[in-house]
């Protein structure tokens, strides 16, 4: 696997992204995204997704999913989600290599971000993944607050103005790069 890293030289091998806001469009505070009808992806987000695995790198997506905890949808919506995105990524060669979500609400888990636990999660899968060769992708503190409890390198996407959760200022703050989308993110880990 390769990559260099774009603050130590050293290689990356995983890349975690968030799901909302950075592989498709985040709704309003508030809504969810319920349904595959919902789920509007982002421009170049395909292209960048098989960079990645051109690359030769891992692919990881861990999502918050609090609407699931508030019955706004079923986690067999996510999953529905999770296996459409595959499958139009699979139609254009390429391919996430796992999906993580936390279906609770706030205080009720340790898988919740910015809590580790899908990162454990991930590595228990993975034997392979390890902190300090992974980068965590994200448009919220949440994301990024979890990318360093992980012991990762962090990049935030700054994404739409209008649909940025509060605390989007410390998470850009916090991360180790900041960029406007996940296209620019993958160029910066790749190139």
């Amino acid at each position: 696997m390769s990559g260099k890293n774009f603050v130590r030289g050293v290689v990356v091998e995983t890349v975690f992204l968030d799901r909302d806001g950075v592989i498709n469009r985040k709704l309003a505070e508030g809504e969810y995204v319920s349904s595959w009808e919902r789920f509007e992806l982002l421009p170049g987000v395909v292209e960048a997704v098989a960079r990645l695995n051109g690359a030769g790198l891992r692919v990881v997506v861990v999502t918050n999913q609090r609407g699931v905890a508030l019955g706004r949808y079923r986690a067999a919506d996510v999953e529905e989600i999770h296996a459409r995105f595959q499958a139009l990524l699979a139609e254009r060669g390429a391919r996430v290599d796992a999906f993580y979500y936390c279906p609770h609400d706030r205080r009720q888990c340790g898988c919740r971000k910015p809590l580790t636990g899908m990162f454990e999660q991930a590595r228990a899968e993975f034997a392979a993944i390890a902190a300090e060769t992974s980068v965590m992708v994200g448009d919220s503190l949440s994301d990024i607050e979890f990318g360093r409890a992980a012991g990762m390198r962090t990049i935030f996407v700054s994404g739409d103005a209008a649909h940025r959760k509060p605390g989007w200022e410390r998470g850009a703050e916090l991360a180790d790069a900041v960029t406007d989308d996940l296209p620019a993110a993958v160029a910066l880990i790749l190139d």
